[in-house]
């Protein structure tokens, strides 16, 4: 019993240890986000000003406050740009938009990655093993797929 409280208690403080890293990552990231809107608003209330005329203002956001808070953006995004290793990361990976189908779908992970190419290629053998003794049919309908892959056909305007 006292070998589990101290597994329970060593497990509580490695969560709270993760959950305090979770936090700053988000703050970090929130923050980066917070940025951007208050960029798109100085954009616009620079919009509003050069329409209105208003010369001072126009300058003021122009030259002081949207070269800030470009430069607070940059300074925000050099330090969120490795998404390595951290529990909050501010892009989706191929690999895991593919889990998630594949979760979905049943298809295997590995199916969905493979190229357009990687396809073609091994189209062939899979035809062959799927039907049986028509060996010309599927060389032709192969050849054609392939054909079609190096050489798309161009959509002529027949009006």
């Amino acid at each position: 019993m006292v070998e589990l409280e101290g597994t329970i208690a060593e497990v509580a403080a490695e969560a709270s240890a993760l959950e305090e890293i979770w936090a700053s990552e988000k703050a970090q990231t929130q923050g980066v986000q917070s940025i951007k809107e208050e960029l798109d608003r100085a954009e616009i209330d620079l919009e509003q000003a050069r329409r209105a005329g208003d010369l001072a203002r126009m300058s003021e956001i122009q030259y002081g406050v949207i070269p800030s808070l470009e430069k607070r953006m940059a300074e925000a995004q050099k330090a969120n740009e490795s998404d390595e290793g951290k529990l909050v990361r501010s892009r989706v990976t191929e690999e895991e938009i593919a889990e998630v189908v594949s979760r979905w779908t049943g298809i295997p992970v590995a199916k969905m990655l493979e190229g357009e190419k990687d396809k073609l290629l091994q189209m062939e053998s899979a035809l062959h093993s799927r039907v049986v003794g028509q060996d010309t049919a599927v060389h032709m309908d192969w050849t054609v797929a392939a054909a079609h892959y190096r050489f798309p056909p161009v959509p002529t305007d027949d009006t």
